[in-house]
C-alpha cells in the first residue's frame, strides 16, 4: 500500500508569551515546548489533554490566529512547504478551515445563512446548506436568524456546518461538541470521519476520550504545554506508557475499567510560570 501524502507536519512547536512585571521586567511564559505531530490525507488525529495543557494554542498557532504578544518557534509546514503566517492567511477559511470552541466566533451582525455560505447566494450553495442543516435538525428559518436569537447548542451545530460547506483539506475542529446531547456528538464526529475518509485530514482538539476511541486514528497526550505520548489508538489506549495517560484513563468513568478502578489525579498542573525541572507531571506522579 502506498504512503498516504502528509498533509501537516508539526516540528519541535514552541508558543510562549511576553509579559511585562512592573517596572520594566520582562516575563516569558513557555506555554508549548518541542511538540511534534504528523497528520497524514484521510487521518483524523486527536489531542487529547486537561484544560491549560496548551490545545487550543496549537490549534491557534496553525491557523496564524495567535495573540499579538505570543512568540512562535519551531517550523509549521502544510503539504510539504512552510507555513508561514502569509501562506496560513491564503489558506485559512478556503483549504484549511477552523470549527471553532467558542461561538463567538460568529458574527453577530450577519444572518447565519449568509455568514456560513460565506456570501454565495447560488441555487447549489443554499441547496448544500439546506442539506447540511437537515441533518444537524436545523430548521431552514434559522438561515435568516442572527447568532444571538439562537441557543448555545444551535449555533455549536451552525458553527460545525462551516466545514462541510467546502472542501477543505484540513479540518482543525476545537472542542466541537460541548453543549450537544450524544446523538448529535456523534452525528458530528461522523462527519468528521467522512471528510477524513474522503482524504482530508482531521485534527480534533477534545477532552473527551470516548470520542476519540471511536473515530481516531492516532492520538496525542499532551500536559503541561509538552506531547507526552503520541501513537495510533491501538498503542496509546491497549498500551498507555506515560503516568499521566494511565492517569488520565482512570480518572474519568467510562475509561477507568481500562485500569480496573476510578481514581483521580491529586494535585493541580504547574504553572508555566515556574515549571519545574524534568518531567512537568513528577510532582503528582504516583
Amino acid at each position: 500500500m502506498d504512503e498516504k501524502k502528509i498533509i501537516l507536519e508539526i516540528q519541535n512547536l514552541s508558543v510562549s508569551f511576553q509579559q511585562y512585571d512592573k517596572g520594566f521586567g520582562r516575563t516569558d511564559l513557555d506555554v508549548i515546548r518541542d511538540l511534534n505531530v504528523t497528520i497524514h490525507e484521510g487521518e483524523m488525529v486527536a489531542v487529547v489533554g486537561s484544560s491549560g495543557s496548551g490545545k487550543s494554542l496549537l490549534a491557534h498557532a496553525v491557523l496564524g490566529i495567535l495573540p499579538y504578544n505570543s512568540v512562535l518557534g519551531g517550523t509549521i509546514l502544510y503539504d510539504g512547504e512552510e507555513l508561514t503566517q502569509k501562506r496560513k492567511e491564503e489558506l485559512r477559511g478556503n483549504e484549511i478551515v477552523l470549527v471553532p470552541q467558542s461561538v463567538a466566533f460568529l458574527d453577530p451582525l450577519m444572518k447565519i445563512g449568509p455568514q456560513i455560505r460565506k456570501g454565495k447566494n447560488d441555487s447549489e450553495s443554499k441547496r448544500k446548506l439546506d442539506g447540511i442543516f437537515e441533518g444537524y435538525h436545523l430548521k431552514q428559518e434559522v438561515q435568516e436568524l442572527y447568532p444571538f436569537e439562537l441557543s448555545g447548542g444551535m449555533n455549536r451545530r451552525v458553527l460545525v456546518s462551516t466545514a462541510m460547506m467546502g472542501n477543505p483539506r484540513l479540518v482543525i475542529a476545537d472542542e466541537p461538541t460541548p453543549g450537544l446531547h450524544m446523538k448529535m456528538v456523534r452525528r458530528v464526529m461522523s462527519h468528521f470521519r467522512e471528510l477524513a475518509d474522503q482524504g482530508a485530514g482531521v485534527l480534533l482538539i477534545t477532552h473527551d476520550l470516548g470520542v476519540v476511541a471511536e473515530v481516531c486514528d492516532k492520538v496525542a497526550i499532551m500536559y503541561a504545554g509538552e506531547v507526552v505520548e503520541y501513537g495510533t489508538l491501538e498503542q496509546v489506549f491497549r498500551r498507555p506508557t506515560h503516568p499521566y495517560t494511565k492517569g488520565l484513563f482512570a480518572s474519568i468513568p467510562n475509561m477507568a475499567q481500562k485500569v480496573r478502578r476510578l481514581t483521580p489525579i491529586k494535585g493541580m498542573m504547574p504553572d508555566p510560570t515556574c515549571l519545574p525541572e524534568g518531567c512537568k507531571f513528577a510532582g503528582r506522579c504516583p
